[in-house]
Order: C-alpha cells, then structure tokens, then sequence
C-alpha cells in the first residue's frame, strides 16, 4: 500500500497507542473481566438502553441516521456481520442496534481505546472485545524499511518493539472462549468479515475472513448481513445508512468442515454484496469539519 504522509502519521499514533498504559490497562482489564463468562459469572455491564442513550446522542448530535430494515434482526442469539469503512462504525452500529439481545462488538483495541473520550465511554457502556493486531499500514512500514527506505528505520523498529499482534495460541483462544461464551448465553455479536478497513463505499475487502461463518456454525446462531454505507469520509450533518439483510440460517456443527464453511461464506458474501449501493455518490459541496471529525473517530 502507498505510505503517504498521513499514513505514517497514523502509524506513529498507533505506535503510540499501542505503547499506552491507558490502553493496555483498558485492554487487560476488559478481557479480564469477559473472561468470567466462562465461570458461569456475569461480567459488570450497563444496561443496553443506557448505552444506546449514550452513544445514540453523540452520533444523533453529529450526523443524520438513517436504518432500514431493524425488523429483520431477530430477538435471538445472532451475529450480525458488516462491512467496514471508518472507525465510527462500532459505535454507529451500538447506537442504533435493538437492546436485545444484548451486542457485543469484537473491534481493533487501539483505535477502540486510543483516546481518553473513546475509553471513557466505553468504560461506561461496554459492549467491545479488543482484538489486538498489527495494521496493514504498520507491515507496510516494516517491509518498506527492510527493502531500504532509511526514513522509515525508526519507526519500524518502534512498531516490532511495541506493537501487540495477538497472533499468539494464547490470545486467539481467549477470545474464541469469549465469542462462543457470549452466544452461548444468549447475547449477539458484531463482526467485521473483512478484516480491516474497505477503501471504497458499495466495495467489499475480498475475501472474507472465515472467523464470522464458523462462530456462527459452531454456536447454531443465525448470520444478519449489514450495510454500512457513508461512512467512509465523514462530516458534520452527513447522513449514514445502517441496511439490514435477511437473516441466514445455517445448520450448527460444532466442527465445521472446511466445504461447510467455504459454502456458508459465499453465501454471506452475496447477501452482503446485495445490500451494498451500486451507484453511491459522495455528497458534494461544503464539508464542515470534515478533517476533524475523521480524527476524532480514528
């Protein structure tokens, strides 16, 4: 990928925030406390309504919501599985959601508790499991600073000292345990297939990670496909679209075969591809505060 300069500036603010002990203790402490799902114990949450409240007034106080088709999410355990263009859309996808099932959103810990606003609101709300990992702009760094580019050498060497990957057995089983607990109980999930950020509205990042199908086949829940559409390049008063799909129903297996996974995929990734605009047009003419409410999500 192209490291321009605001792509190196978001890398040595994530090197930053990686090397937080805010953020780590957020991380730590929050695993810690979902963890005790797995003691038959209940971890200390807020209640859905108050949290939607929360989050519904800070989106509601900056952009227009527009949700279609909410009917479609059932009352029960399920994943709801989403595209993903900006760092807004957890929160976005908090604020609007039914408050039951209670939903839990499994996102990127740094740019979930990278700034003071973000973990205090979070602290209050909960609702996220923090996956840590390295970002697509952090190995293009790396890689660009082995092949030579002597600029970069620093902060290479920051990003190996300090960021967290969570590829490690430990880690992935921790939050397996945490994801299937939370089903388990009778809570939902939010899910981002794709794996990382799109670059493009009404585009997704191909191809979908195989996490989402096998939750769901393992955990007999159903999968509910979900647009998220605008929120792209945000500014103030800009309308976002949440675009609910149909629920799929899967047979469960606890040890789902790698055809069974593959076929449920496929069929994930055209009802997701179904509900994505093929004509977006991106609004045009003044754009307030548009640099700085991209910041303030990232």
């Amino acid at each position: 990928m192209p490291l321009t300069h605001a792509a190196i500036k978001r890398v040595w603010e994530g090197v930053a925030a990686a090397g937080s002990s805010a953020v780590r203790h957020a991380i730590e402490s929050n695993l810690q406390q979902l963890s005790t799902i797995n003691d038959q114990q209940t971890e200390k949450r807020i209640d859905a309504r108050i949290r939607r409240f929360v989050l519904r007034s800070l989106i509601h106080s900056l952009f227009r919501v527009r949700v279609e088709h909410l009917e479609r999410i059932p009352p029960e355990p399920a994943i709801l599985s989403a595209n993903h263009l900006h760092h807004i859309d957890p929160l976005l996808l908090l604020a609007e959601l039914p408050t039951q099932p209670h939903y839990y959103i499994l996102g990127d810990a740094r740019t979930l508790y990278n700034k003071w606003w973000k973990r205090l609101i979070l602290g209050f709300a909960g609702g996220v499991i923090p996956l840590e990992r390295i970002w697509k702009e952090e190995l293009a760094v790396i890689t660009a600073a082995k092949a030579g580019q002597q600029d970069l050498l620093e902060l290479a060497t920051a990003i190996e000292k300090t960021v967290h990957t969570g590829g490690d057995i430990q880690t992935l089983r921790q939050i397996d345990r945490i994801v299937l607990a939370i089903l388990a109980r009778g809570d939902g999930m939010i899910l981002f297939p794709e794996g990382r950020l799109g670059t493009n509205e009404g585009q997704l990042h191909l191809p979908l990670k195989r996490g989402t199908v096998i939750y769901a086949l393992r955990a007999g829940v159903p999968i509910v496909p979900v647009a998220l559409i605008g929120t792209y390049d945000l500014f103030l008063g800009k309308e976002l679209t949440i675009r609910v799909g149909e629920p799929l129903y899967f047979t469960p297996d606890s040890r789902p075969k790698r055809q069974e996974v593959d076929a449920a995929l496929e069929k994930l990734q055209q009802a997701m591809l179904d509900l994505l605009p093929t004509d977006y047009q991106e609004p045009t003419g003044t754009k307030l505060f548009r640099h700085f409410l991209n910041h303030m999500f990232w």
